[in-house]
């Protein structure tokens, strides 16, 4: 238990919730850098299809994996709740289990990437210029689950143990190994889109490998043992318990963006090329707000485990205040320099259309993302509390039905993407009044429960 590096449960919170925020946010930034490298390389020197066959496959890729992605936060609130309740053999468990289910999911998705990649794509509608890329990019891509499940269920160990360090500095070694990769066989070799997909896949088996050695090296609970891995029930019941309504909120989040993407392929190559690659951009600014709420789910969930309340409310209004300065300010930023950001990815020789759309993208989304940022902090401090079939119910409901009744409805009679990006904005309002409520509910009982406890 000695890896831990900041003790979430005592002494001033502010200063420890941003030193344990920014190594997050460092480490989405460089798995974002992975991306952005395969757009900008191809989106330079492999031409307009290429980078709308990469950019385009993003909201596939999330709907195949966001199902395991989200059993991590099972993973990570229940190894925080036992760190902070002290349970140690308890942690130990958590580790194996998690390894060997994320290995288990990662081998399903290398066969569902493999044969579900076409026929999805063109369920999606993608343009036929940009279909046989966009299928091998994906296929390639998959290869790689296996690690990258791997990656995350122990990235979020560290992190309920308070270590976010560790995974930054893998990820700073592999995002550097992937940038050059990716020039070496898109520049010197003339892969293309392949030759992105394949740069990615290597870097994130380096990543993983370095986290598996460093957990092998570990000492205590969080020491992983080869000999050890294997499922305990009781443990995969608690993770899936969390996990599993985490993770078909991120599908069906994902599928209403599939949806989207479906509506952005409707206006053709530009579009959606200059799409992709504002939502590159915006990636940025999401994962720096999102990494605000992974912050949350580890704090509440360690000092629910320590049954301290005062606390715990603390952690939810300074994480909500956190991620309303960093969505505000980074997204208002993007949007300023979003011609001069997009610029980086397309190759403007043909025209500014592209770029038009990206710039439209950004102001419907980027402006006013700050309400995307406290959506996810209130759904984290729920899942601190155990709490997820609330948050996804809420968030299905106030975010992905009402884009694709707005989809289905006011977007078809008024086909532009402005209309489209609104629906954005319109279900993040929404969501977050009912999150609101729901969190404020979660909160009370258990003040309520606490109390009654002392009282017998």
């Amino acid at each position: 238990m000695k890896t831990s590096k900041i003790d979430m449960t005592h002494g001033p919170l502010l200063g420890k919730l941003i030193i344990f925020t920014i190594p997050i946010i460092l480490s989405g930034v460089l798995q974002l850098l992975f991306n952005a490298a395969d757009v900008i390389v191809v989106g330079r020197f492999a031409g307009q299809s290429s980078i709308a066959a990469v950019g385009s496959t993003t909201s596939l890729i999330n709907l195949m994996t966001n199902l395991f992605v989200g059993m991590s936060i099972g993973a990570n609130v229940c190894a925080a709740q036992f760190y902070g309740a002290r349970h140690e053999e308890d942690v130990e468990k958590t580790v194996h289990t998690s390894v060997a289910f994320s290995l288990i999911g990662g081998m399903i998705l290398v066969f569902v990437g493999f044969f579900g990649a076409r026929p999805m794509l063109e369920l999606m509608g993608s343009p036929s210029d940009v279909l046989p890329l966009a299928t091998l990019y994906v296929r390639i891509y998959f290869l790689a689950m296996p690690a990258i499940m791997l990656y995350n269920f122990l990235s979020a160990i560290l992190r309920a143990a308070g270590d976010t360090a560790h995974p930054l500095m893998f990820l700073t070694v592999a995002g550097v190994i992937n940038v050059l990769l990716n020039l070496l066989l898109v520049i010197v070799f003339g892969m293309g889109v392949a030759g992105v997909a394949i740069a990615t896949v290597v870097s994130n088996l380096i990543s993983c490998g370095m986290l598996i050695i460093f957990f092998i090296r570990q000492n205590g609970a969080l020491k992983l043992s080869l000999s050890k891995i294997g499922i305990d029930i009781q443990i995969l019941k608690k993770i899936i318990r969390v996990g599993l309504p985490a993770g078909l909120q991120g599908t069906v989040f994902s599928l209403s963006n599939v949806v989207i993407q479906s509506a952005i392929n409707s206006f053709g190559t530009a579009v959606v090329a200059g799409s992709a690659a504002a939502s590159s951009v915006e990636g940025f600014v999401y994962i720096s707000m999102n990494s605000v709420s992974q912050t949350t789910v580890t704090f509440v969930g360690q000092n629910f485990g320590a049954g301290k309340e005062d606390r715990v409310k603390k952690v939810i209004f300074e994480t909500l205040a956190l991620v309303t300065v960093v969505g505000l300010t980074m997204g208002n930023l993007v949007y300023y320099f979003s011609e001069p950001l997009l610029k980086i990815y397309l190759d403007t020789s043909d025209g500014m259309d592209a770029v038009v759309a990206g710039s439209l993208r950004l102001f419907w989304v980027c402006c006013p993302y700050f309400l995307c940022g406290v959506m996810d902090t209130l759904t984290g401090a729920m899942r601190g509390f155990g709490q997820s079939l609330a948050p996804m119910i809420v968030s299905l409901l106030g975010a992905c039905v009402t884009r694709l009744i707005w989809i289905a409805t006011y977007f078809q009679s008024h086909h532009e993407q402005s209309v489209l990006f609104f629906s954005y904005p319109g279900s993040w309002i929404l969501t977050v009044f009912v999150h609101s409520i729901c969190l404020f509910i979660v909160y009370t009982k258990w003040i309520k429960k606490k109390n009654s406890e002392i009282r017998i």
